[in-house]
């Protein structure tokens, strides 16, 4: 229990550095994207192709990857089912973007530094990153996709163009996160490792990751102000905070301790990983198919908020 606190603090001692670099404006008000950019474009990718090709594929697809998944799509569908009758009105594709809020995990900006710093070992985090970009991120994109056109959205990426279903597939495979993910995936099954300079290099290039995401992720909560009443989304934003703090969290522990039975460490690894916070790219979708703004903002800046103090009580329970 030591170790997890210890763990705990060294997450946010360095959240508190970029919070307090923001509110500073030391580094300029485009730091917070040029920081996720360089973590999302170059140090993420190599971290995750260094920590799967350092594991066994077995490890990377096996029981965390389907307690990540399961649970997922039932705090999704839990959220969509309640949600039809707690919040009356609500489009489709607000229900969509409510539920994904809810049920994806920010696997990448804190789960490498939380499976780093308190499970102690990074690669218990691929197994959620794979599930989310390879699986659930297109799922719901393609619903998206449909319930805009069923609606006469014009969601277009630029005026006169409409995004092609090749398009969309080939920045789903595109994506560097999953590039380094299925590139760890070859280079573990075939046993193979670049020149001694490239790998030296490419593992470099890992180790800015955690620091990079965890200082953007303190800008991020610079100047945010969540639940405001005007919105007319409160009750979506703190119905998705429960689903993802506390309901999701529960799912994944009775999938993972009576479906797959997992105990120990390996339990209380897939508990924490669904008890991150909400993904910061659920708002990047929402703004890109201009609905449920507002709830994923709010839920994002919220869970995020009481995500590590969730997780604290988790550790605590499994203790």
């Amino acid at each position: 229990m030591t170790a997890v606190l210890s763990g705990f603090t060294v997450v946010w001692l360095i959240i508190a550095v970029g919070f307090l670099v923001g509110r500073m404006n030391i580094l300029g008000k485009d730091a917070r994207v040029v920081l996720s950019r360089t973590a999302f474009f170059v140090a993420s990718p190599c971290l995750l192709f260094v920590t799967i090709a350092d594991s066994e594929i077995t490890d990377v697809l096996g029981a965390h990857f389907w307690v990540a998944g399961i649970s997922a799509f039932l705090a999704l569908f839990l959220y969509v089912l309640v949600g039809r009758f707690l919040l009356p009105g609500r489009r489709a594709s607000e229900l969509v973007i409510g539920s994904q809020s809810a049920s994806q995990v920010n696997a990448a900006n804190l789960g490498f530094p939380i499976a780093m710093y308190v499970l102690g070992d990074i690669s218990l985090a691929a197994p959620v990153v794979m599930f989310q970009l390879a699986i659930y991120m297109p799922i719901l994109v393609g619903t998206l996709d449909q319930l805009t056109i069923k609606h006469g959205s014009t969601t277009k990426v630029r005026p006169g163009r409409k995004v092609s279903v090749l398009r969309r597939v080939l920045q789903t495979v595109g994506n560097p996160v999953i590039v380094g993910a299925f590139l760890g995936l070859l280079f573990s099954w075939q046993g193979w490792r670049f020149p001694v300079p490239v790998q030296e290099s490419v593992e470099l290039l890992a180790a800015a990751s955690i620091p990079l995401l965890l200082l953007a992720f303190g800008l991020a909560l610079v100047g945010s102000h969540p639940l405001d009443k005007a919105s007319g989304r409160r009750r979506d934003v703190l119905f998705a905070t429960l689903v993802k703090l506390v309901l999701h969290p529960g799912i994944a522990y009775l999938v993972a301790a009576f479906l797959f039975g997992l105990e120990g460490t390996m339990l209380f690894a897939a508990v924490i990983m669904a008890s991150l916070p909400t993904a910061q790219n659920v708002l990047v979708t929402a703004v890109r198919y201009e609905t449920g703004e507002t709830v994923a903002r709010d839920t994002v800046l919220i869970t995020t908020v009481l995500g590590i103090p969730s997780m604290i009580l988790v550790a605590l329970l499994l203790a």
